[in-house]
């Protein structure tokens, strides 16, 4: 898709659809690509994994400071929010 140089081209997530892992292990974020406003075409944005870690760790940079939904993921909590597994005082490396 090229666009000429007067069009406003758009790309925005299908909020349908989660973000998924293909069948090579890359994570997949489908995408609509719209030019003037009209829908063009569908597209997915494909990452490697350390991509997408590095996604992840930005996005969680950026939206520092953000109010959080109480639909995020625990790396968006208070740390008093996030669940952390229990462990028993005094427990060591051989129990």
């Amino acid at each position: 898709m090229s666009a000429a140089p007067n069009q406003r081209v758009q790309v925005s997530r299908v909020p349908s659809k989660p973000v998924r892992r293909q069948g090579d292990g890359r994570i997949a974020i489908d995408l609509w690509l719209r030019r003037d406003g009209v829908f063009d075409a569908d597209a997915a944005l494909s990452l490697t994994t350390a991509e997408a870690e590095l996604l992840h760790a930005q996005l969680c940079y950026a939206l520092d400071g953000e109010p959080a939904t109480d639909r995020v993921p625990d790396c968006r909590k208070p740390p008093t929010a996030r669940r952390v597994p229990a462990r028993d005082v005094g427990e060591g490396p051989h129990g």
